[in-house]
């Protein structure tokens, strides 16, 4: 079991700044699921509770408000209240907050909001009631939400237009570890494994803290992936059933945006989302803004194009796995992952990895590259062709406001790149194009990004800078 809490030193530091405050908080923090939400609120706060419950999945409206009952007198009200509806509930924990004393703040916890917010249960008007009328007028309550069906929790209280417009005094958005955070939990979990092993994990588990808590030290990697997701009975092998169904009520359209993402690497604009799926309008917009605000996917930026030329590409390192190694497989075994591990199919699809693990990790490459005191857009950029040239992607766009733009190469290989005279010539050949069709009259440069840097030589003058793997780890 992992012991030692790893990272969130941020989030840490914003709760208790909201603890220390001289005015009531409410803190909504929310994210993927199997992030750490609770497990942050827990380290930090737990020995400052006043009260702490926790929403369930699948209970009806009558057991929440028992079990909301039953843990206000275990708490301290002298009785177990009678509650018929959530104005009862909120008017409940007012009372148990009024016994305890003034001098400290009273920290509640209520986990797992969605779960009580069903539709028709009220929760929401009776929360808006208990912190407009009450928590808020007074200056020692510190009340914390949080829950992992993200847009349940921007729709309702992020961007709530009713009672709570505009009473979120903090919000705390919790990620998948970074590459650097997930070294250090794999180090406290007692896995020596190297930094190119690393981010083969950060591939597969996707620097989530609750799937890397699941892996053995004692095995190796390949091992753990088989035992996690290729074995009969496998931990994770539903998980994607289990994570979409939780998040997005098992509607299908999720699954199919993300298929379709995960079968274009290169990402796919909104227009191509749509007459792939048959959805538009509005109805495609929330599919797409959920699947961003709960980390899945990412819109990327087209260079040279307004809003309109965004990219989606699906981000999410879980479900990248499991779509093109698990949910079509028929047959598991003890030991898939190993056999394949080395295979041309998996090195192919860790090169599309690591151009993901880039693009998380692109404030390291501009801190490499000296450019933290230097305004910059991140992008991609497309072409169809030009002028004989034949059409091309660049994953990575980075404009500086000095005038220099840096294309991107991103290379995940087990030894250091060799430029050839053809590789060289392909790399002029795309800065002549991107110059071509962006007109632009900035500085162009190539920039690599790589596991362990690009071989001295001949061709090699074509690259300008590198970022290489250890400086995507450092913190």
């Amino acid at each position: 079991m992992e012991t030692t809490f790893i990272g969130r030193k941020n989030e840490k530091a914003e709760l208790m700044r909201c603890y220390n405050s001289s005015q009531s908080e409410f803190v909504v923090i929310y994210g993927r699921r199997r992030v750490g939400k609770t497990r942050l609120v827990n380290h930090t706060m737990s020995q400052h509770f006043s009260f702490y419950f926790t929403g369930s999945h699948s209970a009806p409206l009558e057991r929440q408000l028992s079990r909301f009952a039953e843990t206000l007198h275990s708490y301290g009200l002298s009785t177990t209240p009678s509650l018929k509806n959530w104005y009862d509930a909120f008017d409940a924990l007012q009372q148990l907050l009024e016994l305890m004393p003034t001098e400290r703040k009273k920290v509640v916890f209520l986990d797992e909001m969605p779960w009580m917010g069903r539709s028709n249960s009220q929760f929401v008007s009776a929360l808006e009631d208990f912190w407009n009328t009450w928590a808020m007028l007074r200056s020692d309550i510190m009340l914390i939400g949080c829950g992992s069906a993200t847009s349940w929790m921007v729709d309702h209280l992020i961007e709530n237009q009713g009672g709570l417009h505009g009473r979120i005094t903090s919000r705390i958005y919790l990620h998948a570890f970074s590459l650097s955070e997930t070294e250090q939990f794999l180090a406290s979990k007692g896995c020596e494994w190297d930094r190119y092993q690393i981010t083969q994990c950060y591939m597969c588990f996707g620097g989530v803290p609750f799937y890397l808590n699941l892996l053995r030290p004692e095995l190796s990697l390949a091992q753990n992936v088989d035992l996690l997701y290729l074995n009969p009975g496998a931990t994770l092998h539903n998980e994607f059933a289990e994570l979409y169904g939780a998040l997005f009520g098992g509607k299908e359209i999720y699954g199919d945006v993300v298929r379709l993402l995960a079968s274009h690497h290169a990402g796919c604009t909104r227009q191509e989302i749509s007459h792939a799926t048959g959805r538009q309008g509005g109805a495609l917009s929330k599919v797409l803004s959920n699947l961003v605000n709960s980390d899945f996917i990412v819109g990327y930026n087209l260079n040279g194009k307004k809003k309109k030329g965004t990219i989606y590409r699906l981000t999410d390192m879980f479900t990248l796995f499991y779509l093109r190694f698990i949910e079509n497989r028929s047959v598991l075994d003890s030991n898939v992952w190993q056999r394949m591990a080395e295979t041309p199919q998996v090195r192919a699809w860790q090169g599309l990895c690591f151009e993901i693990v880039a693009f998380r990790h692109v404030e390291n490459i501009k801190r490499a590259l000296g450019l933290t005191a230097i305004n910059t857009k991140s992008s991609v950029w497309r072409s169809s062709g030009h002028n004989n040239m034949p059409g091309t992607q660049v994953d990575l766009v980075i404009d500086r406001a000095d005038r220099i733009t840096h294309l991107c190469e991103i290379k995940f290989s087990q030894e250091p790149i060799s430029i050839t005279a053809n590789y060289e010539q392909t790399l002029r050949n795309r800065m002549a194009l991107f110059r071509a069709e962006t007109n632009t009259r900035k500085t162009i440069v190539t920039t690599f990004i790589t596991t362990y840097g690009v071989i001295p030589g001949k061709h090699s003058g074509v690259v300008n800078s590198q970022v290489n793997l250890d400086q995507l780890f450092e913190d």
